[in-house]
């Protein structure tokens, strides 16, 4: 006589929801990435598909319990279900974490008094003075920089930092001095797709050069610290920068002061 073990409907419908949960999740962000979809349809989709794998790994857990009591099959089946589910929820508890870690913003800049201007088409509501205390305490770094190099080769500088992470500059307009004003404006992709616009400001002044940023959210409830780290990441390679071209400019004045001219009525060696 032949003993059917059944497999346990918990543990099929847990991989079958793990399945859907992946590309639910993933698909999205590729979408949102690109502009095609709408950040607003964006939370919406992943709210469903966090939704989705947390009911997988409802019935994964669920499917575990049935299967210890009743000798079932679908050991595996419930596995790839918790598996599938709890790699989909991982994003959504990072986002999260990062969420109760930095405070919400619709602005970080260096020089509150006089903000850079935008290109976007985005209101920003003025920063209240206490979660303006909360964004110093949280990004120190986000402070206006001086630096003994003149505007024109401070802007070559703050433009290859801006063509090395990628973002999709808007405007750029070059000072036509070293006392003149110069900015670029450019537009800043987030892991998940949101898009935040990152002003940069070289002012040039009789001692070098001030450097002023601004990084604004174009979307979303919560920039999720982002804009912040954005402009302290970027401050800090600039002052690396910045200590590594002072330190060879004088090394590079000394080699070309060694090198002896030439006598005159003397004809070089290569000459033909």
């Amino acid at each position: 006589m032949r003993i059917l073990i059944r497999t346990s409907k918990w543990a099929i419908w847990a991989r079958r929801f793990g399945s859907l949960a992946l590309p639910l999740t993933i698909i999205p962000v590729l979408l949102h990435r690109e502009q095609l979809i709408t950040s607003a349809d964006f939370v919406v989709i992943e709210a469903v598909a966090a939704g989705v794998a947390a009911l997988a790994v409802f019935l994964a857990l669920g499917a575990f319990g049935r299967l210890w009591i009743t000798g079932d099959q679908g050991w595996s089946k419930a596995g790839w279900g918790l598996f599938f589910g709890i790699v989909c929820l991982l994003p959504f508890a990072y986002l999260g974490y990062e969420a109760m870690r930095y405070p919400m913003v619709n602005e970080v800049t260096t020089d509150i008094a006089d903000p850079l201007p935008l290109v976007s088409p985005v209101r920003v509501a003025p920063t209240s003075a206490v979660l303006r205390a909360e964004i110093d305490a949280t990004f120190p770094n986000v402070q206006t920089r001086s630096y003994p190099v003149d505007a024109t080769e401070m802007f070559a500088i703050v433009d290859g930092l801006v063509e090395a992470r990628g973002w999709d500059v808007r405007t750029r307009r070059a000072p036509p001095t070293a006392l003149d004003i110069g900015q670029i404006n450019a537009i800043a992709v987030t892991l998940f797709g949101w898009r935040d616009e990152v002003a940069i400001r070289v002012a040039g002044t009789a001692q070098g050069s001030v450097i002023d940023m601004r990084s604004v959210p174009l979307g979303g409830f919560h920039d999720f610290g982002e804009n912040g780290k954005r402009i302290e990441e970027f401050l800090v390679a600039l002052d690396q920068k910045i200590t590594l071209t002072l330190r060879d400019a004088p090394q590079a004045a000394a080699s070309d002061t060694d090198t002896p001219p030439a006598p005159e009525g003397e004809p070089d060696e290569d000459a033909d």
